[in-house]
């Protein structure tokens, strides 16, 4: 911990005392919003860890290995909160909160992020490889066919909407197929940015590792863990807290839950993006798209069976809708392997529209 900057020790001693107080308000039984506010901030907090020991981790290995280790971490609120969802019947909860992290990482949070980077690159335009972007496409489009088949036979009543269950486990088993088929080649190609320092594409300079490796994995572990802990106290703060807000739920799951559960995407992402390091903060995004389409969201329904709720592909037709139309445009807008800020502003734009309606739902 030597190699920490003071300003640094000093964040994550506030970090750690945010989190303990996190911890008191929920066992404590305070009111709803200040539980729901501590959590939040804890949460981002533990964000800011991530993205440092990311940052670190990246200067070892290539963007694909970090940024996959990274959405692993960071998507451990989900995979709790939806399971916690799931054991008290919460069904509609648990939908939106994976929905919303899909929608909330592939438009908003990659829409900023492709803002601060096209601004921070010398010509205004964010450069990175292509090979990411249209894979997750790929991915999505995987997931998508898989749902809106199962909407298409639901609203038409055919004789397979009897089967949704088994439809959805036979989609499950082969989405972490190509999940895996996939991830493996992904990693082992992975190239890491080597002993020699020096710009990238975008002109960031990288200076080497300033935290040892076991330092880096001990903080990524620590802060992985204690937001899957702070996402269970969030969650149990979040019925009352909307209550008394007077939100809906589906607001509640795709956009407060949804933010907060991937705090940590949202700012790994855009510091690294205003450090220059494109290509380590569009893996650390897409990553987790990725992860959570078509493996989180398969592997959550498996579970499912073995909790009193069980999850499916079946969803709504507005989130059905969304998500097509977000697979189209993440094809779109990274499929070449540049963005300028205005087509970052248009993913925003997407997400702050789907907001407004969850908010009439």
């Amino acid at each position: 911990m030597s190699a920490l900057r003071t300003r640094e020790r000093s964040a994550l001693a506030l970090i750690v005392a945010l989190t303990a107080l996190a911890g008191v308000a929920n066992y404590g039984r305070w009111a709803a919003v200040p539980r729901f506010a501590i959590a939040t901030v804890a949460l981002a907090g533990l964000a800011w860890v991530v993205s440092f020991a990311t940052e670190q981790l990246g200067e070892r290995f290539g963007p694909g290995v970090t940024g996959m280790l990274q959405s692993s971490l960071g998507n451990l609120p989900e995979l709790f909160v939806v399971i916690f969802a799931l054991q008290k019947g919460e069904l509609v909860v648990a939908q939106t909160a994976i929905v919303g992290s899909i929608l909330a990482n592939g438009l908003l949070v990659l829409g900023l992020v492709i803002v601060v980077g096209a601004r921070r690159s010398p010509d205004g335009v964010m450069r990175f490889s292509k090979r990411l972007p249209r894979d997750t496409a790929t991915l999505l489009q995987v997931t998508v066919f898989i749902i809106v088949l199962l909407g298409l036979s639901l609203a038409s009543h055919d004789p397979a909407s009897h089967h949704v269950k088994a439809i959805s486990v036979v989609g499950a088993i082969s989405l972490l197929i190509v999940y895996l088929a996939w991830a493996v080649p992904y990693l082992r190609s992975d190239t890491a940015p080597g002993a020699a320092t020096g710009p990238d594409a975008n002109g960031a300079e990288s200076h080497g590792p300033r935290v040892s490796l076991a330092v880096t994995l001990v903080l990524l572990l620590a802060a992985g863990t204690a937001s899957a802990f702070v996402s269970d106290w969030f969650v149990s703060a979040l019925k009352p807290a909307i209550v008394q807000l007077h939100v809906s739920q589906a607001f509640a799951g795709l956009v407060i839950v949804a933010i907060a559960g991937n705090a940590v995407e949202n700012t790994a992402g855009l510091v690294l993006a205003w450090k220059g390091h494109a290509d380590l903060a569009i893996s650390v995004v897409k990553n987790s798209v990725a992860q959570i389409a078509a493996f989180l969201f398969p592997l959550l329904v498996l579970i499912s069976f073995a909790l009193s709720t069980t999850l499916t592909f079946s969803l709504a037709p507005v989130y059905i809708g969304a998500l097509l139309l977000t697979t189209l445009a993440l094809a779109q807008v990274t499929g070449d392997g540049e963005a300028a800020a205005f087509e970052g502003w248009a993913l925003v734009a997407l997400y702050v529209i789907l907001g407004t309606l969850t908010l009439y739902e």
